[in-house]
């Protein structure tokens, strides 16, 4: 299924009439199909900042890292967090991807869960704990995850969630 993708105009080249609204609309047919200026926030080790819905309506932001396997976009969560529960009871998410050297270079993702897998999934758990390590090592080069809360069994959770829409500004 297309990929709805809105190009913000920017003034990456100067101010331009109609600059911060969406200038164009073009549809890609997977996230490999993003032009590779924007391609490039989702395949480094840039800290996205996830948006889901609190039970008071309001939008919670978290920075995470951000991982992805073909179209569907991936976050691990320690099960005890409250964006897992609340992830469960609205289902949407937005990612937002901004280059660290330039604020005005971004990508912005609307999702929605899919399914989830349970670290302890008999059948799928192990993907779950790879996916963390995988996402540990991008992100720290380390090869296994270490930062367990100590305190008790924490317990991961794997969310994958269905590109929406997908919002793109700037040049790096």
């Amino acid at each position: 299924m297309p990929i709805k993708v809105a190009k913000f105009l920017d003034v990456a080249e100067g101010t331009q009439p109609g600059q911060f609204t969406v200038g164009d609309h073009e549809a890609v047919q997977s996230l490999a199909d993003l032009d590779p200026v924007y391609k490039r926030l989702l395949d480094e080790p840039i800290t996205a900042v996830v948006a889901v819905i609190s039970p008071s309506g309001r939008a919670n932001l978290t920075p995470v890292w951000f991982d992805y396997e073909g179209d569907t976009v991936l976050l691990n969560l320690a099960t005890h967090r409250k964006k897992a529960e609340w992830l469960r009871q609205h289902p949407q998410a937005t990612f937002l991807l901004m280059n660290p050297e330039n604020a005005y270079h971004w990508l912005s993702i609307k999702a929605t869960v899919a399914r989830e897998v349970s670290e302890d999934d008999a059948v799928e758990g192990k993907r779950v704990t790879e996916q963390l390590n995988r996402i540990f090592h991008k992100y720290t080069g380390g090869e296994e995850y270490s930062l367990r809360d100590p305190s008790f069994d924490e317990r991961r959770v794997l969310f994958e969630l269905t590109v929406d829409s997908i919002a793109t500004f700037g040049r790096p």
